[in-house]
């Protein structure tokens, strides 16, 4: 023995210490656990569907995983998706096949399974087909975006949900009250609106829960305290944003900052746009998201919007974070509560649209560049009216190709603020263009009719030839 063998090993921390042995110790997730849940009852009589479970962290993935094989007698095999190869996953496999011949049935539990590779996926599909092994898989992250969809056909996704605060307080009870496992042998005394406090700090997460409770539980009894107050979890905990930068909540959070500008209210938009920024987002990713709102939601309902936002965005990289907060929260609040148009968006998409579906039609002759003599002499340029030289409008002018003419692609917002106006003048302008058309129409020279033309006089002698 030397000296490491005699120091005292330190015990696990306090949320392995208090994990569910049973399916009925489990707080919360009781859809999966629950006396009266489908998943339980399969488990429990040997047919457990492969499962993906997929939810924040500490919310009883790892464990839930652990008891249902167990319900049902089936080996529980753990393989780390982050350090297990292709050569360990296919021993893991040849074993569960060798154990199914005896009659024993295999759950192959996959942490962090977003992170399987294609490699192990394609593995791994086979054996879950034949019944080799049962899957059950844990994730943090949605499994659409990193699963194959042939092993996701095969599995059953399972959303837990983060724990309340009644579940917390109840797991946090628990642990208090456990002299075995818990904390009731140091006899530190913790009200329920501490309890409460814990719960609200912990985000929904039974682990971070467990931890903050015995951290101020530990340190008290150190401390020769006999209870713990508010202002100690005040003072160790702060409530955690899950988010990744690259991750579904990344987009779900820049959704719901997106949506609450759209809906004009600038206290939910101020208040996802800090989510995103607390939550380590790039702060010129937040300036882009203003940039094309100002154009795509705001639009010419005030033209000012982009203007600000392109402010604000000029801000941040002349004075960087934190100061560029305030420019970033001007322009926030501002388009938030600007008027709104899409009608930019909607004339870009039309256009395009017809730009795909009738290919590269030619640019009319009075529109075409005449910079050489000989292109003016072929046409080039011939009839274009210079609307400076009638007022700043040319009513009766075509400006789009043959093929294309009357198309109206862009239909100014009415009501919406500035636009209203740009309605009002767009039409205007349009009952003008359409009057010159009219006046065009009558004084142009009438044509010969066509049973006096010169192709009736054709087919009449071609008819007499006959």
């Amino acid at each position: 023995m030397d000296l490491f063998d005699r120091l005292d090993t330190p015990p696990p921390p306090l949320a392995e210490r208090v994990r569910p042995r049973t399916l009925a110790e489990v707080v919360g997730q009781q859809h999966l656990v629950g006396s009266d849940s489908p998943v339980r009852h399969a488990a429990e009589r040997g047919r457990l569907p492969s499962l993906v479970l997929w939810g924040p962290p500490g919310t009883g993935k790892t464990t839930i995983a652990g008891l249902l094989a167990e319900a049902g007698g089936a080996r529980f095999v753990p393989f780390s998706a982050v350090t297990g190869g292709v050569p360990e996953l296919r021993k893991l496999l040849a074993e569960a096949e060798a154990q199914r011949r005896l009659g024993r049935a295999t759950e192959l539990f996959v942490d962090e399974i977003h992170r399987f590779n294609r490699a192990q996926q394609d593995v791994l599909l086979p054996h879950v087909e034949r019944g080799t092994v049962t899957l059950l898989g844990a994730t943090t992250e949605n499994p659409s975006f990193a699963l194959t969809g042939a092993l996701l056909s095969r599995a059953r996704v399972e959303r837990l949900e983060p724990l309340g605060e009644v579940e917390l307080m109840e797991l946090l009870g628990r642990a208090l009250r456990d002299e075995e496992r818990g904390l009731a042998r140091l006899q530190v005394a913790v009200e329920q609106e501490v309890l409460r406090a814990i719960a609200e700090r912990a985000g929904g997460d039974g682990r971070r829960a467990l931890g903050i409770l015995e951290l101020l539980v530990e340190e008290a009894a150190a401390a020769g305290r006999e209870r713990v107050g508010l202002a100690e979890v005040e003072r160790v905990a702060r409530a955690p944003l899950r988010h990744d930068r690259a991750g579904e909540s990344h987009y779900d959070v820049a959704s719901a900052f997106i949506k609450s500008l759209r809906g004009s209210d600038p206290d939910a938009a101020l208040y996802w746009m800090m989510r995103l920024l607390e939550g380590g987002d790039d702060p010129r990713f937040v300036a882009r998201r203003l940039l094309i709102f100002a154009s795509e939601d705001v639009g010419n309902a005030d033209p000012r919007g982009l203007l600000l936002a392109a402010a604000a965005d000029h801000a941040l990289e002349r004075l960087g974070m934190p100061e560029a907060i305030w420019a970033l929260a001007q322009a926030c609040t501002y388009l938030a509560v600007a008027p709104k148009s899409d009608a930019a968006g909607r004339a870009w998409k039309a256009a395009r649209k017809d730009v795909r579906e009738h290919g590269e039609q030619p640019v009319p002759m009075h529109l075409r560049n005449a910079p050489t003599r000989a292109m003016k002499q072929w046409g080039y340029g011939e009839g274009y009216r210079n609307p400076h030289r009638e007022g700043g409008f040319a009513p009766g002018v075509d400006y789009l190709p043959e093929a294309l003419a009357g198309r109206r692609y862009y239909e100014p917002k009415a009501g919406a603020g500035f636009e209203q106006r740009m309605a009002e003048r767009l039409a205007t302008l349009r009952r003008l263009d359409a009057e010159a058309r009219a006046r065009r129409e009558q004084e142009r020279p009438r044509l010969i009719p066509p049973a006096r033309g010169w192709a009736a006089r054709r087919g009449a002698a071609a008819a007499r030839r006959g």
